[in-house]
């Protein structure tokens, strides 16, 4: 079985403070691209075999893809195995959900390669113990995401804009970037003015809304985000903000000559850049 993970960026993301249990309170927008992992998944005798082109992702129990192929194994007691090969085009440590992707794609596939007739609603559930992007990545739809991640409310309208992504060399870690966060010291975008902005078509009005709490943090890890936002402001972008903890940066316009220039020029820079909408 042939199976597509797609990034996500995120439009707006606020973390509204610190849970008892150490995790953070969030309230985000997140969004499905086109950008994608390619994912092949075939039914073996036993045990779980992973395989990439990439030469720096795990493939052993530590990666996401078997994480997930486990736990739904063991949940609803499949005595077979399952093969996973991955064309990896999603940057690792950039902020748009590769991994997660990946896990929501194996879910998927599993429940048709085993015809086990779960909803999207049963792998999202199953899924956000493992990783907390997974619910989103199960669906691929533009959503208010709160709690750790678990909460989605979907938003139906499309938005017909085109999209680069750049990604400096060095990633950030997500758990470096919240340990550094002082939540009361940055920004914190409405992302519900956000989603009534996308959902009322007022391109403006998100332009206005969108923001990243962690943007601030990351930058100071790795200062080539802020560059990198700024070459893309002075092309003449409509906006340009960093994804998820970085350390990948997103800029949005209506011109797709201009979105092939950026990709031209940082390419040459010997920097990730690709060319992508939104689902």
């Amino acid at each position: 079985m042939k199976i597509r993970a797609h990034a996500k960026i995120n439009l707006g993301l606020n973390v509204v403070g610190k849970r008892e249990d150490g995790y953070h309170e969030l309230e985000m927008i997140m969004a499905p691209i086109s950008l994608h992992d390619l994912l092949y998944i075939n039914i073996i005798d036993e045990g779980i075999e992973i395989s990439s082109n990439s030469t720096i992702m795990p493939v052993n129990e530590k990666n996401i893809m078997y994480k997930v192929a486990k736990a739904m194994m063991e949940r609803y007691d499949i005595k077979k195995g399952v093969r996973i090969h991955i064309y990896k085009h999603i940057p690792m440590q950039a902020g748009l959900a590769g991994g997660s992707a990946d896990g929501a794609a194996v879910m998927r596939a599993i429940n048709l390669l085993f015809k086990l007739g779960l909803s999207y609603e049963e792998l999202a559930e199953l899924g956000k113990s493992i990783g907390a992007d997974i619910p989103f990545c199960i669906h691929e739809k533009t959503a208010f995401v709160s709690g750790i991640g678990e909460k989605l409310e979907f938003i139906d309208n499309p938005i017909h804009k085109h999209i680069v992504l750049i990604k400096p060399r060095k990633g950030v870690s997500t758990k470096r970037s919240f340990g550094m966060l002082d939540i009361a010291n940055e920004i914190h975008p409405d992302c519900r003015a956000l989603k009534d902005a996308i959902q009322e078509n007022d391109y403006d009005k998100m332009l206005k809304c969108m923001g990243n709490t962690l943007e601030g943090v990351s930058v100071k890890i790795v200062p080539q985000i802020g560059e990198i936002k700024s070459a893309l402001l002075k092309m003449g972008f409509d906006t340009a903000l960093m994804s998820g903890s970085g350390s990948c940066v997103f800029a949005v316009t209506d011109d797709e000559k201009l979105v092939d220039l950026a990709v031209d020029h940082f390419r040459k820079q010997k920097i990730f850049a690709q060319k992508a909408t939104f689902l």
